[in-house]
C-alpha cells in the first residue's frame, strides 16, 4: 500500500465522513449555504439522510474497509462514490446552479477519482 493511496484515501474518508455526518444532522453553519443549493438545484432538504448523508456515510465506510483489509469493498467504494458525486454534479449543471456545493463536489469527486487511480487492488503486476 503507498503512501500516496494512504493519503489519499484517509483524506476521502475523513471529508465524506463529515459531509455525510454534516448532511444527516443538517449542521447549522453548513445549512446556510447547502439549504439555498439545494432549493436551485430542486432537491428535497427530507433527501439529507438518504439518500445524501447516507450515501456518502457509506462510501467512507467502504473506503475504510478497503484500509483495513477488505481491498474490494475499498474500490467498490472509490467507484461508488464517483458515481455519487458524478450525479451531483449533473444535478447542479442541468439547472445552471454553480453556488459553492457545485465546487465543492469537484473537490470530493476528485478525491475519489484520485482515491480509485491509486487503488492498490487495481495494481496488476507483471508476469513471467
Amino acid at each position: 500500500m503507498t503512501t500516496a493511496y494512504l493519503v489519499t484515501a484517509t483524506v476521502t474518508i475523513a471529508a465524506n465522513t463529515f459531509s455525510g455526518f454534516a448532511a444527516m444532522t443538517r449542521l447549522k453553519p453548513i445549512m446556510r449555504t447547502l439549504g439555498p443549493a439545494l432549493a436551485t438545484a430542486g432537491v428535497p432538504e427530507s433527501w439529507l439522510v438518504w439518500p445524501i448523508g447516507a450515501l456518502k456515510a457509506l462510501g467512507a465506510l467502504g473506503l475504510l474497509l478497503g484500509l483495513l483489509g477488505v481491498p474490494l469493498i475499498g474500490t467498490a467504494a472509490a467507484a461508488g462514490l464517483i458515481l455519487y458525486f458524478v450525479c451531483a454534479l449533473y444535478t447542479h449543471v442541468r439547472v445552471s446552479d454553480f453556488s459553492p456545493q457545485f465546487y465543492l463536489a469537484i473537490v470530493f469527486l476528485a478525491l475519489a477519482v484520485t482515491t480509485l487511480a491509486l487503488d492498490p487492488a487495481l495494481v496488476v503486476s507483471p508476469t513471467r
